[in-house]
């Protein structure tokens, strides 16, 4: 069942969704070469916890950390630890809180110092592969409307989508229906309704689509060992059109 929400409940959701635009805005500025990621998490915790939040992911189905960090190859999951970022990688922060009994969920992909032209380019293909299904969260249209869309920015432009892990609905619970892939036939599946919440995240490969999990059984890294980009943003289908609840 696709749940929607209340005026009320949206109120409360922006909320979740403007703390985790603000720690994400914090994290990205601290994301240097020479910084840890487990200093990355300490620091989204903490401003987290001095919102009067909690950290979605923290423990939840035993992963350890407050946030996701995956840098280069790795696609999502990454966990936080003593691993120290370096000049030409990629890092996607992965952040997830829970205000009042709601939750938001939100990613990004950070390039540290400089990095290779290639991988400028599929940075700005997945973030424009979220804009474009923003685009299509809106009343009437079907959930693969933003599936295609994700599909065509980045198969356009020589990437692949992972097809192994979707986006989602969000609410009371970090995960509710409806699944929403990244790949898809436009005109098919459900029809967007008004109060829906939908955590939309583009996981866009510079090579092929496949994955694999790691032995921490956590992190997801892609098959080919080339690089991958991640964005996200809890947005809500309204009868005003989409509205970004994680964004500043």
């Amino acid at each position: 069942m696709i749940i929607r929400k209340s005026q009320g409940e949206l109120v409360t959701m922006r909320e979740a969704g403007r703390i985790i635009a603000g720690v994400l805005h914090e994290v990205k500025t601290f994301s240097k070469a020479g910084k840890t990621t487990k200093q990355l998490d300490d620091l989204a915790r903490k401003l987290i916890k001095k919102e009067k939040a909690e950290p979605a992911f923290l423990g939840y189905k035993g992963y350890p950390a407050s946030i996701c960090t995956s840098i280069n190859e790795q696609v999502v999951h990454g966990i936080p630890g003593e691993v120290v970022l370096k000049d030409g990688e990629l890092l996607s922060v992965d952040i997830g809180v829970k205000y009042k009994g709601y939750f938001a969920d939100a990613a990004v992909t950070v390039p540290i110092g400089e990095v290779s032209e290639n991988a400028k380019a599929l940075v700005e293909v997945a973030k424009k592969a979220l804009d474009d299904a923003k685009d299509k969260a809106v009343v009437g249209n079907h959930l693969y409307d933003i599936s295609a869309a994700i599909q065509k920015r980045a198969e356009d432009n020589g990437f692949s989508v992972v097809r192994d892990f979707v986006g989602h609905g969000i609410g009371q619970k970090m995960h509710e229906d409806p699944q929403i892939p990244n790949f898809g036939e436009r005109g098919t599946g459900p029809i967007l309704k008004e109060g829906m919440v939908l955590a939309i995240e583009p996981m866009v490969n510079q090579g092929k689509s496949e994955v694999k999990v790691l032995e921490d059984k956590w992190t997801v890294v892609t098959a080919d060992k080339k690089l991958s980009a991640h964005f996200e943003h809890t947005i809500a289908v309204t009868s005003d059109g989409p509205q970004i609840l994680t964004k500043l």
